[in-house]
C-alpha cells in the first residue's frame, strides 16, 4: 500500500511517499513560508521526481494536531481534496505521536514538545516497549513549569524532541536530572514517521470521514478567544 503523508502542524512543512517496506522520497521545508503557497507545489515536485502521479497513491495521511491552527487547517484541506478527488482513503495522526516515533527504541520517557507560546507547550508522554510506541499520558497544553513537575514525579530518564526544545532547553536541563535531547535534525516533524503510523491504521481498516474530520487544537484559536472576550464585556456593560 503506497501512502502520501503530509504534516503542516508547525512552521515546517513536510511530505513523503512510503509503502510497507520503503521510503520513496521526502521533502521538508523549514523556512517561514506560508503553507498555502508551498504544500501543493511540494507534493507535485515529490511525485514528479518519483515518476508517480496522484493516482499511484493508495491512501493519504495528514497531521491532525495539535499545532498551528492555520497550518493544520490547510493541511487537512489539501488531504481532503486529494482524497475526494482520487476516491482513496485518508487518516489523521497526532503530530505528537509522529514526533515521538522519531525516537523509536529510546529508553525511558519520550517527551515531544511543540511551542504553544506564552511559556506553554503541546505535549504527551510516551515510552517504547515491546517494539511499540505507547502513550503513557494524554495530549496536553501545559506550562513548562508544570511539565517539569510532572516529569520529575516519574523519576525516569526523559528524552525531549520537538521545535520547543531550543526555547526551553536551559530550563529543562536545570530542573530535570535524567535528561537527554534528540539530535537537532529530528526536532522537526517527519512526514515519513507520520506516514508509517498512518499506514498501520489504514491497513487495519481505520480511516477518517471526509466530512466530519477536523484537526484538534487543545485550545481555542485567538479569534475565538477574542470573540468570547468581547461577548463577556458586552454582558457586563
Amino acid at each position: 500500500m503506497k501512502i502520501l503523508s503530509l504534516d503542516s502542524s508547525t512552521e515546517s512543512a513536510t511530505c513523503a511517499v512510503i509503502d510497507d517496506n520503503k521510503l520513496f522520497g521526502e521533502i521538508t521545508f523549514n523556512y517561514k513560508k506560508q503553507h498555502s503557497t508551498v504544500l501543493m507545489p511540494m507534493i507535485d515536485t515529490l511525485l514528479k521526481n518519483l515518476d508517480m502521479d496522484i493516482h499511484s497513491i493508495d491512501g493519504f495521511v495528514v497531521s491532525k494536531g495539535p499545532g498551528s491552527f492555520t497550518g493544520l487547517r490547510i493541511g487537512a484541506a489539501v488531504i481532503k481534496g486529494l482524497s475526494q478527488g482520487t476516491g482513496k482513503p485518508f487518516v489523521g495522526v497526532s503530530s505528537l505521536d509522529a514526533l515521538a516515533y522519531n525516537l523509536c527504541y529510546t529508553s525511558g520517557i519520550i517527551c515531544p514538545i511543540l511551542d504553544a507560546l506564552r511559556g506553554n507547550v503541546y505535549t504527551a508522554l510516551y515510552n517504547f516497549t515491546d517494539n511499540k510506541l505507547n502513550m503513557i499520558g494524554d495530549h496536553m497544553l501545559i506550562s513548562i513549569e508544570d511539565l517539569i513537575k510532572t516529569l520529575n514525579s516519574y523519576n525516569e530518564p526523559v528524552c525531549f524532541i520537538g521545535d520547543a526544545v531550543p526555547k526551553f532547553k536551559d530550563d529543562l536541563t536545570s530542573n530535570i536530572k535524567q535528561i537527554r535531547f534528540s539530535p537537532a535534525n529530528l526536532n522537526l516533524a517527519r512526514a515519513s514517521s507520520l506516514g508509517e503510523l498512518g499506514l498501520k491504521l489504514l491497513k487495519s481498516g481505520i480511516q477518517d470521514d471526509l466530512y466530519s474530520f477536523a484537526p484538534f487544537y487543545l485550545r481555542k484559536s485567538q479569534a475565538e478567544r477574542e470573540y468570547e472576550k468581547k461577548l463577556r464585556s458586552q454582558v457586563h456593560e
